[in-house]
């Protein structure tokens, strides 16, 4: 019980740290649509809730994974930092294939569709954000297509 309050309280305070950084992006006058503060804080007020409902209503006897899912979670940080490295230099659905792929084989080990499901995802997510948002999202990197 206690464990899951004391993350409860870390989890709130890097949220509201996160809220607090991001009503710190600078707009332009050339903003995106739904603009550079709504995503960040967005995610950051859904963490601070879940936050406060671990803080609430803790489990009475919370079971610890395995140390293997711990070696799982760590594989899926490394994934995820190593992606936000690369979307910059590599455009979006390639970094975005591989690092769905690479997250959906964790999933259920199978490599036909981890790979057509980060393919796809990648694909879905571009034309999502490109289109219907309309993100200014880079979808190769500039020296692949010319």
């Amino acid at each position: 019980m206690a464990s899951d309050r004391i993350f409860g309280l870390v989890v709130l305070m890097v949220a509201l740290a996160y809220i607090a950084s991001a009503t710190q992006i600078q707009t332009s006058f050339l903003a995106d649509p739904v603009g550079p503060k709504a995503f960040p804080m967005l995610v950051g007020a859904l963490a601070a809730i879940s936050a406060l409902v671990l803080i609430v209503r803790p489990d009475p006897d919370p079971d610890w994974p395995v140390a293997r899912t711990f070696g799982s979670l760590l594989v899926a940080i490394i994934v995820l930092v190593a992606y936000a490295l690369a979307l910059r230099p590599l455009g979006f659905i390639l970094p975005t294939a591989i690092a769905a792929a690479i997250l959906s084989y964790q999933i259920s080990p199978r490599p036909g569709p981890a790979a057509l499901s980060g393919i796809g995802l990648s694909v879905g997510l571009f034309l999502l954000f490109k289109f219907a948002l309309g993100l200014g999202l880079v979808a190769f990197p500039k020296g692949l297509i010319g």
